[in-house]
């Protein structure tokens, strides 16, 4: 049976998750505070976490931070907070779904199938289910983009223009604008719809969150492109979706260790 590690300081709603589950031929493990949750979670090896943000000795987003450094187990949010910044955030710091407060039980359990599901699919895929894919080179504007997804490098070289040039630098991506990138990476030189990007990056619940694909996006094209008003890389393809530019394949096929 699966193992869930509930993060909830409030012990009526840790009964209520525990009795709803235990219910539904799940294991589980409880923490009330972040300290506790971030502990449990390295040690049981839950395959997922229901983690709560507002908890007494740290906020949720540290926690998820925390782990994400760790492990790679799917974490979904429950919370009260119900801003679109709110989940922008919580996802972007490695989350993997968002379920706000109050919610039903049937809802609560079709989000812990998805997050096993691509338990499931990225095991059978090998690590990250991207080791088979090539490195990806494109160059535009006088820069090159260079993706490896296996090592989980991004590089952009400027061509030299003088002594302060700053040449060949690694991109810091999060979690989220990687997952994003590697897509996108998969499918380069295909055009790719909203839903089919949000189906595949943020899981089906998320298809008709267009404005969650805008951001990350236009987070993307600022860390990637020369002009980000302006993207060679990144491609909109209006009312449709996003493209990458097709690259091509780096001699040697590999980027430098750090």
């Amino acid at each position: 049976m699966p193992l869930v590690l509930i993060i909830e300081d409030e012990e009526p709603i840790r009964r209520f998750l525990r009795a709803t589950l235990e219910a539904n031929h799940y294991r589980v493990k409880e923490a009330g505070t972040a300290r506790e949750g971030t502990l449990l979670a390295m040690t049981t090896y839950p395959d997922v976490i229901l983690l709560d943000l507002g908890l007494p000795d740290g906020d949720g987003l540290n926690v998820t931070r925390a782990i994400r450094k760790e492990a790679r187990t799917p974490i979904v949010v429950l919370s009260a907070r119900g801003q679109e910044s709110d989940k922008v955030a919580a996802l972007d710091a490695g989350a993997d779904d968002y379920l706000t407060k109050p919610f039903g039980v049937g809802e609560l359990l079709a989000r812990l199938r998805v997050a096993l599901r691509h338990v499931t699919a990225a095991t059978s895929r090998g690590p990250a289910g991207i080791a088979e894919v090539p490195p990806y080179e494109c160059t535009a504007d006088g820069r090159t983009l260079r993706v490896d997804l296996a090592a989980r490098l991004v590089f952009v070289t400027d061509q030299a223009t003088g002594p302060e040039s700053p040449g060949r630098r690694e991109v810091r991506l999060t979690p989220m604008e990687f997952k994003l990138l590697a897509f996108l990476v998969k499918h380069a030189g295909k055009v790719l719809t909203h839903q089919m990007i949000l189906k595949e990056v943020w899981g089906p619940q998320h298809a008709s969150d267009v404005q969650y694909l805008r951001v990350y996006a236009g987070e993307l094209r600022k860390k990637l492109e020369v002009d980000p008003a302006q993207p060679r890389f990144v491609i909109t393809e209006p009312g449709v979706g996003y493209r990458l530019a097709e690259g091509a394949m780096p001699p040697g096929h590999g980027l430098a260790p750090r």
